[in-house]
């Protein structure tokens, strides 16, 4: 099986579909409840939902999930039955199987009840219909790439003595997002650098900057306090997001002083200084955080505000770093 340890769980849905073909005599005799067996359309329901339940048990490799909700309804046409099964969990993988077992399990139960009848009747494709759920649903399209910025706050890595491998994580991590990593910087732990750094990108117009390190209690840990002296618009849901997910997996996530907010119109996250606490923190917010920008600049009109400030910043000249 697949490791999903490292996915966040979301609402997912699925809805598939199964076709059984049959004379249509016998399409009048169930309608009318006239089948030997008994009332097959509540028996195909029931087999249906049964089977979305052991999903997991048939299937090798499904994962077992917590189901909430598994739909199963029927369209009687003249020498066909339609079968919609439809399936939801809020979970880390998708619902997809149960909900195409849900249907396959109801069309072969129909099929049972009638194949001593019609002896032509066949059970036609079974197909999924749609699903949505996951990281996929929560991806924004820009017309543009977003400038983001990685600021690695070490006195350490700014010495020489040791490599940034986290900030090369958090570079490496966003290169499945729509966004164009447009600087990279380390300065030491020291407060006055770390705001001059983040200002100087605010004015060259840089849409986000991922800062790594200085969130912890250490003494010279102090990233936390130079954000809270600029930002201007705090986003406390982005870090509690990153917290309760390292919560999951190791304690220690408890220590975590991390701050995200705005400074004007770029977002600026604090993500931890260990390889793994990067990870896990980028785990748990992206895409999603990029939604920032769509929510700051109002709308759909959102991509013409933010280009014409692309703009209007190209025409001045300024470099990003």
């Amino acid at each position: 099986m697949i490791n999903i340890s490292g996915k966040y769980s979301t609402l997912r849905t699925a809805t598939a579909a199964a076709s059984v073909r049959m004379a249509p005599e016998f399409i009048r005799r169930i309608a009318e409840n006239r089948i030997e067996k008994g009332n097959v359309l509540e028996t195909a329901r029931v087999a249906g939902t049964m089977a979305a339940k052991k999903t997991s048990e048939l299937i090798p490799y499904c994962h077992p999930l917590p189901i909430d909700e598994i739909k199963i309804e029927f369209k009687l046409l003249e020498d066909k039955i339609e079968i919609t099964s439809s399936a939801s969990t809020i979970w880390k993988t998708g619902i997809e199987m149960e909900a195409l077992t849900a249907g396959a399990v109801a069309a072969l139960t129909i099929y049972d009840m009638v194949k001593s009848l019609d002896a032509g009747a066949v059970i036609e494709e079974i197909k999924l219909i749609e699903k949505r759920g996951g990281k996929s649903d929560f991806r924004e399209k820009f017309s543009a790439p977003l400038k983001v910025c990685v600021l690695a706050v070490s006195n350490a890595a700014a010495a020489g003595k040791r490599e940034d491998k986290a900030g090369a994580i958090v570079k490496e991590m966003l290169a499945g997002s729509q966004v164009e990593i447009a600087g990279y910087a380390v300065v030491a732990d020291d407060a006055a650098l770390i705001k001059a750094r983040l200002l100087g990108w605010k004015k060259a117009g840089i849409d986000a900057v991922f800062t790594v390190g200085g969130t912890g209690l250490g003494a010279t840990d102090v990233t936390v306090e130079a954000l809270r002296e600029v930002i201007t618009t705090e986003a406390p849901g982005i870090a509690e997001a990153m917290r309760a997910y390292g919560q999951q997996r190791t304690p220690y996530s408890m220590f975590s002083r991390s701050v995200s907010g705005l400074i004007d119109k770029m977002l600026v996250v604090a993500l931890p200084g260990s390889t793994r606490g990067v990870k896990e923190s980028l785990s748990a917010i992206l895409p999603g955080v990029f939604h920032a920008f769509p929510m700051m600049y109002g709308g759909g009109a959102w991509q013409e505000r933010r280009a014409a400030k692309s703009k209007a910043q190209a025409g001045k000249g300024r470099k990003a770093c």
